[in-house]
């Protein structure tokens, strides 16, 4: 063994060594292999020398001597940097620098010195790649690594030919797209020698024919069974028009799909990706959802037609509907079929670390579809739009944006300042015997009523109660928690929604809901009376969560939200009065408070702007376009962060990378996570409390938790109602703070109720 210069060792057990990996063979095949990767965006030349010279400061003899010592530890750790073990990245970094000089150099010593630290700034601490490459130079570490006679067709290779992709703002997503194939190339290697079962367990998905033979089987199934009503015929059309469009265009583009809530829109995009990635040669569908509340109705929905084919990889996974190969699939997004968040996606377009940047390349030549895209966030929506534009321009990536309220993402000048938007999208509603265009739609689909305030005055919450109980079924949606309480206690037998409520404990709600809504109508259809069901939410009910109210109330607030809303009214066209089909009502009301302050309060006063001019608008694509208009226009910064100023490269290619990452967050990590006391999340508790913090336990305890703000924990850690168990893991300690009704009730606006506040 001492002769060989070993890049990883593993145990076939306590007291065998398997053969070692070879240094030269595990620069080879991640080269090899890196090259192939980049080689779907004419990068290849770039990720060849990335992968021959990551790990060549494993030929230091303070590494060999380190990986000889620690043979012993766990093996799927023993390739992985940590503090106190030997710097085996820089030495790379600087050889890149030395054979191609500062500009080339510089580009691949970001991915060779970050391939297990991530990307790092170029200018800053110690971690800074500047002070990395002088430190390295000044201890000498490639020296070190040279003087041990690494093979020639390791040290040399052809000056990379190929130019970035993009113009100079768009390096930023080049240079991550070469890290995440070097990345996945190095991982991928030393799985295939530390466990090459994992590698078995991956190779197994079917391909996008087999999904779209199945899809179409199942398309079909439906159309036979469907009755043959208005609203079923509408959505026939907007499948057969997705699918004629799909082999339409250039093989990457940007698309809209603009469809009322209830028109079908979720199966009917799918339709589009997948004879799209079919006619094109597309790798895989990418279905991003800004909702975690929507996004298992999703997969649940795709599970149906396509198994285990289908990859959920979102933070509120339960470990009961993961397998060992989807795990997998997660790390890299290498599967036909992803189901994920926006946070998902966009933070690892922006991200530095490496298990995030992993899985970038295998956006190249993807379909991704972005539902709810009005959700997008907009203090990052420069940044995030940016990027759609380059991988749709450079990567064979096609979006489609999927909505019933498409947003203004057109270039034009908002506020004196140049918004550059999306160009060139096409809409994929344009021709049909129902379906003309999206205003078409509108006025074919029109199921409701909207009953717009008739003053500006507020409605109390006795006002709205009494109301509301006029109606046997009725749905309220409004803007703050404290709002959907105070409504909740003045009607009796309310259901509340809010996420106060853990994830489980909101999936029985729905469910709940569900059943009865389908017992009521069942019921209309026998001639018998309904029995009441009121329900009061936050906005979290709004976006694509599959409920049909004959009645819904909502509290004034953004154009979107309201569509929304609506969009949970008579939602398939059947309500029935006096067995006659009649329209639902949608009844917007002014709460006693506005929105909160922010991008909500916002919102609700574009709204109130429209209504300045027409206090009775019909909802419709027009008017959705005024809306975002006025909308963006009362946004401070659309890069409220300075996201696209920290990625633009200087003279000497200064980037900062991690900067950029840390500002770019979506969710703003201003909450802490309680596991709380419900069902079975006691089992759990006591088993984390004995075996410590297992991945798919953690996963199950996921489910049991609330978000609180730091304030709130640290007063209740002070009060001993929650118990730190194990560092950064909280648990409800006192029974009180869980309430049947309406959750955890620990917190009011960041402050600690009293306990008289809490025997509500």
């Amino acid at each position: 063994m001492s002769e060989i210069n070993i890049a990883h060792v593993a145990r076939l057990d306590d007291l065998t060594l398997r053969e070692p990996h070879r240094l030269e063979d595990h620069l080879a095949a991640v080269a090899c292999m890196s090259a192939c990767f980049a080689r779907r965006f004419g990068s290849q030349d770039w990720a060849r020398l990335a992968g021959q010279w990551h790990d060549l400061g494993k030929y230091r003899p303070a590494f060999q001597r380190y990986i000889r010592h620690v043979t012993g530890f766990e093996a799927e750790n023993s390739h992985i940097e940590s503090a106190g073990r030997v710097d085996h990245s820089t030495a790379g970094a600087v050889h890149a620098v030395n054979e191609l000089g500062d500009a080339a150099g510089r580009l691949l010593a970001y991915l060779i010195a970050g391939h297990h630290a991530g990307l790092p700034d170029w200018n800053g601490d110690n971690s800074s790649l500047f002070q990395r490459l002088i430190a390295a130079r000044d201890a000498g570490f490639l020296e070190e690594a040279l003087n041990q006679k690494p093979p020639e067709a390791i040290l040399r290779g052809s000056r990379p030919a190929s130019r970035p992709k993009g113009e100079t703002a768009d390096f930023h997503l080049w240079i991550r797209m070469l890290f995440s194939c070097l990345v996945d190339a190095d991982f991928l290697d030393t799985e295939a020698y530390m466990s090459s079962g994992k590698s078995d367990v991956r190779a197994t998905y079917s391909g996008i024919d087999d999904l779209l033979s199945r899809f179409t089987v199942n398309a079909t199934s439906l159309a036979e069974k469907a009755s043959p009503t208005l609203v079923n015929q509408i959505r026939s059309d907007v499948l057969r028009q997705c699918i004629e469009r799909a082999g339409e265009k250039s093989a990457s583009g940007l698309y809209s799909l603009t469809v009322p809530t209830g028109g079908g829109k979720t199966l009917s995009s799918l339709a589009f990706a997948l004879h799209h990635a079919a006619k094109h040669g597309k790798r895989r569908v990418i279905y991003a959802i800004p909702y975690l509340s929507i996004i298992e109705q999703t997969a649940d929905t795709f599970r149906k037609i396509f198994g285990e084919d289908v990859v959920e990889h979102h933070s509120n996974l339960d470990p009961d509907k993961e397998t060992a190969r989807s795990r997998l699939a997660t790390e890299n997004w290498d599967a036909p079929l992803i189901v994920t968040t926006n946070v998902q996606l966009f933070e690892s377009l922006f991200a530095a670390r490496t298990s995030r940047c992993r899985k970038l390349h295998n956006l190249v030549d993807s379909v991704v579809i972005l539902d709810e895209a009005q959700l997008l966030p907009p203090e990052f929506l420069e940044p995030c739009l940016a990027a759609i534009r380059t991988l749709s321009e450079h990567y064979g990536v096609t979006f489609v944006l999927c909505t019933a309220t498409q947003p203004a993402f057109q270039p034009r000048e908002i506020n004196g300042q140049a918004f550059f938007g999306l160009p060139d999208v096409s809409e994929l509603m344009r021709g049909g015997p129902y379906v003309q265009s999206p205003d078409d739609l509108y006025s074919v689909l029109d199921r409701i009523t909207v009953h717009w305030p008739d003053s500006v005055l507020p409605t109390s919450w006795d006002q709205l109660s009494e109301r509301v109980l006029q109606h046997e079924q009725a749905l309220v949606i409004v803007n703050r928690k404290l709002h959907a309480s105070e409504l909740t206690k003045r009607i009796p037998g309310a259901i509340y929604l809010s996420t106060n409520l853990c994830g489980s404990h909101r999936a029985e709600r729905l469910d709940e809901i569900r059943n009865r809504l389908t017992a009521n109508r069942e019921r209309v259809k026998a001639g018998l009376p309904v029995h009441p069901l009121h329900v009061v939410s936050t906005q979290l009910i709004e976006a694509g969560v599959d409920v049909d109210f004959p009645v819904v109330y909502r509290a004034l607030a953004g154009l979107d939200s309201i569509a929304q809303a609506a969009g949970r009214c008579n939602r398939e066209g059947q309500l029935l009065h006096g067995g006659v089909k009649s329209k639902g009502e949608v009844f917007i009301f002014i709460p006693p408070e506005p929105a909160p302050s922010g991008l909500l309060l916002k919102g609700e006063q574009a709204t109130r702007a429209l209504l300045a001019i027409d206090p009775c608008p019909e909802l419709s694509p027009a008017l959705f376009e005024r809306y975002f208009r006025l909308w963006f226009a009362s946004i401070n910064s659309m890069d409220t962060e300075g996201i696209l100023a920290l990625l633009q490269p200087g003279n000497g290619l200064e980037i900062s990378f991690r900067t950029a990452a840390e500002k770019f967050r979506i969710i703003p990590d201003e909450g802490v996570p309680i596991i709380v006391l419900l069902g079975e999340s006691k089992k759990w508790i006591s088993m984390l409390k004995s075996k410590g913090t297992d991945r798919w336990l953690m996963r199950k305890l996921q489910r049991y938790s609330v978000n609180v703000h730091k304030d709130c924990l640290r007063r209740l850690v002070d009060r001993h109602d929650v118990n730190e168990v194990l560092p950064g893991i909280y648990v409800q300690a006192n029974d009180l703070l869980y309430d049947d009704v309406f959750g955890f009730i620990g917190c009011a606006d960041g402050v600690v109720l009293s306990a008289e506040k809490l025997c509500l």
